[in-house]
């Protein structure tokens, strides 16, 4: 029997259990694990319930303590998520722990009632390999709990807590083990035993939770986003940085592209360039440039970067650090296409006609040498200058105030001799090409909701200086528009090549959301036909029917609510939103995996060289979507809810004043409003609303006070008082300004005369302050 283990007191993980099994020459009972790991008589008890819990999920045999199978071995009985659920109703799964460097299997699931699993549940089965498969025949379904919990301790009297980060977790764990954690801090800890006595032991101690930069930790910690490259990873990183470029790219270092992006930009994996073509087939049209840093040349399929990248299948940014999906040497370095220096470049070279049709594309691998890393408000400013001449002008009744593509917005005949020069002798034609583009976008009518960005801005020590909405200029228009017909084209072109693609799907609206989207809007008086053919600019014609400013951008949420949630896949279902018939991510491999992908097969199909796609990638392009999907909304949460904390953290400081805000949702249980001009939903307790009941109308979406007639609804703006603002879960909570039995009158929506509530849907009551009904 192996020696007691020298460690901290407490429950030991699994792993742990499972490696003192592993070294034991016999069969480990209850008794040699805690005598081994020094357990107390309250450990042992949780222990036995451990032990238990690893064996119903195929971890140890059945026998006390006995290992059942060896680490990275897929075991006769083992734990299995269901990751996807096919056409015909036959669900996949994978194992839950897989320690094995070779990829996870995936085992068909016969299921004696078909339908009753779905993507998420767990299991415990036998397994059973059945030809080149392998297929897992279910035992019992598992409950979907989280073993780490992300929490701050507390203590009450002798006892420690951990309360969770999370804005809706509202129960605390008991502490057994606390190792070297501090009350206060910001700790990820181990959930241990069975309910009702479920206690937590801490891991791993995070730090301070209300310093700035632990508010991107939590989210990191809280959904497992993994943030540490492994050894190999980074010396690969740095092996594949020297590799030469050769001599079969095309050069085009003589041509002045700029790449513009945010001021803070990490990484820079687009830069573009136009001029007027001169092929006398496309009279008056452009040709263009989109070069994207060539990622696949460095990134080979099934290298340790590989399994990294699509480990994580995207970058994630946070105001203050981001998690790249490549180590810094290749995403911030040998990738980023930095200003003056040789880079690898996947170029896309367009031909746009006068009115903004893409005409021909061709894909190449190139060596391009940025002219200038440009921030957009700077693009634009110089753009801006060189128009100011032809405004004036306009005011003296001398010509239009902006020269148009038709124009060709030729560069200044003289302008002057600097890099600012030269800078405008390339950006102009950039926006006399965009003109065009933004032509054909305009005739397309995709979806146009200009919801704002919020930016949180932070001094050096990380500290918030600003949060306010992101401008949105032309500069980031033309950006956008060069990058989607880039991503077009490289669809297409694949299509073309019969290669294959992985697709941004977006489907449209569900009609369920369509009816939900028709009674919201018969609120303010504007009708919405269920019958007719639904494409994007039917949204865009309600949005130009709201006179109402201050109801704009309710009904834009709302909107937004309606569509689908865009996803990747290796099937073509169009893309909703952008009104596009094909589309796919070509033009950021730095930070997404599936424009990767996309390089990958480009490089593959063209015959470009290294890096193509693999027989083994194009067949499992379904699966990579379904994972890369799913990766992409983890990191969207992540991102969301690290906004939510910086704001609740700038917010702190106003607790107790009254503060401009606006509905954004009402429930049963009362209303979220968000803070004008700064963002972050904070909620509106019912039974703060004052000493009558409250109807909330399920149709309208509002709450209606049955003797005063109060309407609270959506898009409404009031002042409320700030009560609490908490940094650590992002969480806000608001109190009426009058006091209790007091609200702020509100006009009827849309004309004539007022609505009778009670004859709307199907209200629910809801009491306050003990009245009886």
């Amino acid at each position: 029997m192996p020696k007691p283990i020298k460690r901290t007191p407490g429950l030991p993980t699994r792993e742990q259990i499972l490696d003192f099994i592993s070294a034991s020459p016999t069969p480990a009972g209850k008794r040699e694990i805690a005598r081994a790991f020094g357990l107390t008589a309250q450990d042992k008890i949780l222990l036995k319930a451990l032990l238990k819990d690893m064996a119903d999920e195929g971890l140890i045999d059945s026998a006390p303590g006995r290992a059942f199978h060896k680490l990275g071995g897929l075991p006769k009985v083992t734990v299995l998520r269901i990751a996807d659920v096919d056409d015909s109703g036959t669900a996949w799964a994978v194992p839950e722990r897989w320690e094995a460097e070779t990829p996870a299997p995936k085992l068909r699931v016969r299921e004696r009632k078909q339908g009753a699993l779905g993507v998420g549940d767990r299991i415990l089965a036998r397994t059973e390999e059945a030809g080149k498969g392998w297929i897992a025949h279910p035992m019992k379904t598992l409950p979907k709990g989280e073993e780490l919990v992300l929490g701050v301790l507390r203590q009450e009297g002798a006892t420690l807590w951990l309360q969770g980060v999370e804005k809706k977790e509202r129960r605390e764990f008991q502490v057994s083990d606390a190792g070297a954690a501090q009350v206060g801090d910001l700790v990820l800890a181990e959930k241990a035993g069975r309910p009702p006595r479920i206690t937590v032991r801490v891991t791993q101690v995070l730090g301070d939770p209300f310093a700035p930069r632990s508010f991107s930790l939590i989210a990191i910690h809280k959904l497992g986003i993994p943030d540490v490259f492994s050894a190999e990873t980074l010396e690969e990183a740095v092996r594949v940085a020297a590799l030469p470029l050769g001599d079969k790219r095309e050069d085009l270092r003589h041509l002045p592209i700029v790449a513009i992006d945010p001021a803070d930009a990490r990484d820079h994996d687009d830069a573009v360039w136009a001029a007027p073509d001169d092929d006398p087939s496309n009279d008056g049209g452009w040709k263009a440039i989109v070069a994207i840093a060539d990622v696949s040349f460095y990134v080979r399929p099934g290298s340790s970067l590989d399994r990294e990248a699509r480990r994580r299948g995207n970058s994630v940014y946070f105001p203050d650090r981001v998690v790249p999906m490549l180590p810094e040497s290749l995403s911030a370095e040998m990738c980023s296409l930095k200003e003056g220096v040789d880079r690898a470049a996947l170029v896309c070279h367009l031909q746009v006609s006068k009115g903004g049709a893409l005409k021909s594309w061709r894909f190449t691998r190139a060596v391009v040498r940025i002219a200038a890393n440009l921030a957009y408000e700077d693009a634009q400013a110089m753009v801006d200058a060189a128009m100011l001449p032809s405004r004036s002008r306009e005011g003296l009744g001398e010509g239009p105030a902006t020269p148009t593509a038709d124009a060709g917005l030729s560069p200044p005949p003289t302008p002057p001799a600097s890099g600012r020069g030269e800078l405008l002798h390339a950006l102009l034609p950039l926006w006399g090409c965009w003109k065009a583009l933004s032509k054909a976008r305009a005739a397309r009518a995709p979806l146009d909701l200009d919801l704002p960005e919020r930016r949180v801005v932070l001094d050096e020590k990380g500290r918030i200086l600003s949060v306010a909405p992101r401008e949105r200029l032309d500069a980031h228009k033309l950006i956008e528009d060069y990058m989607i017909a880039a991503n077009v084209a490289a669809a297409k072109a694949l299509e073309a090549k019969k290669a294959p693609v992985m697709y941004r799907v977006h489907e449209q609206p569900s009609r369920e959301k369509l009816v939900a989207l028709k009674d919201y809007l018969k609120t303010y008086g504007i009708e919405f036909a269920l019958g007719q053919v639904v494409r994007p600019k039917t949204f865009n014609q309600i949005l130009d029917k709201v006179i109402d400013s201050d109801a704009r951008p309710q009904i834009m949420e709302q909107v937004l609510r309606t569509q689908t949630q865009a996803y990747y896949a290796s099937a073509n279902m169009g893309h909703f939103g952008l009104a596009l018939g094909s589309y796919g991510h070509f033009t950021s491999p730095i930070r997404r995996y599936a424009d990767l992908i996309v390089h990958r097969s480009l490089v593959a199909a063209y015959e470009l060289g290294p890096g193509g796609l693999t027989e083994g990638e194009a067949a499992t392009m379904e699966r990579i979507g379904e994972s890369i999907s799913m990766l992409e909304r983890r990191a969207m949460e992540a991102e969301r809810d690290t906004i939510d904390r910086y704001v609740a953290a700038f917010l702190s400081e106003k607790v107790g004043e009254v503060l401009e805000t606006r509905i954004t949702g009402v429930t049963n249980f009362g209303f979220f409003a968000t803070v004008e001009g700064i963002g972050g939903d904070g909620l509106m307790p019912v039974r703060d609303l004052g000493g009558e009941y409250f109807r909330f109308d399920e149709a309208s979406r509002t709450l209606v006070g049955e003797h005063s007639g109060t309407v609270f609804a959506s898009g409404q703006k009031l002042p409320l008082r700030l009560a609490e603002a908490n940094p650590v879960s992002g969480a806000l909570r608001f109190e009426m300004v009058e006091g209790r039995g007091a609200a702020p009158e509100r006009e009827t929506r849309g004309k004539g005369p007022a609505r009778v509530i009670k004859r709307r849907g199907r209200p629910a009551n809801i009491r306050h302050q003990g009245k009886k009904r």
